[in-house]
């Protein structure tokens, strides 16, 4: 099974994450933040991923440390966990309907971080979340993870639909490019390395 167990601790945050890609989207996600708990649960879900998120941040500043490290923590699980990424699909994209928004995610697992991330139109909250902080934790992941990751919408206006369909698509496109298929054989690059 490809899993790993991580534990990582500042003077911000103290994160506790346990994350099997080989999983059945069982979750146990406790970040402090409600918003970001309902969308890696989603995230876990559409992605058919095991995750259990245990995090202590300093709220009491805002949410930012504790949503970038999040990202952090499960990136570095998520490449960890990926190992040699023979035999692997690479390459993922999906679009992911959530009501009026439209979103696409295409996923890369190249071994070279890079983001792109197109979504304009989000109001400044939802709810309590800050939504500038969906950039934040894509930008940390993907810096860990060493992911090539595009996240394109297009179009929507509720802001909640637009972000869960965004966590939605990145589950899905993250699985579909991690799967093994038994007819790549070795590593799916013709470099020999990603």
């Amino acid at each position: 099974m490809r899993s790993e167990k991580i534990t990582r601790t500042t003077a911000e945050t103290s994160i506790m994450m346990n994350f099997a890609i080989d999983g059945a989207g069982n979750t146990d996600i406790q970040t402090g933040i409600g918003f970001l708990d309902h969308m890696l649960t989603l995230f876990a879900k559409h992605g058919h991923f095991d995750l259990t998120v245990n995090c202590l941040g300093d709220l009491e500043v805002d949410q930012h440390h504790s949503a970038e490290d999040i990202g952090i923590v499960l990136g570095q699980a998520f490449n960890k966990s990926i190992g040699t990424k023979e035999g692997i699909e690479r390459y993922s994209t999906i679009s992911i309907p959530m009501d009026e928004a439209l979103s696409t995610v295409s996923v890369d697992i190249s071994g070279r971080p890079f983001l792109v991330f197109n979504v304009d139109s989000l109001k400044d909250k939802v709810g309590t979340f800050d939504t500038e902080l969906v950039e934040e934790f894509f930008r940390a992941f993907v810096s860990h993870s060493k992911i090539t990751l595009h996240i394109n919408l297009k179009y929507g206006k509720n802001s909640h639909h637009i972000i869960e369909s965004i966590y939605k698509g990145f589950g899905r496109a993250l699985r579909i490019a991690s799967t093994i298929n038994p007819d790549v054989k070795g590593i799916p690059s013709s470099k020999g390395v990603l």
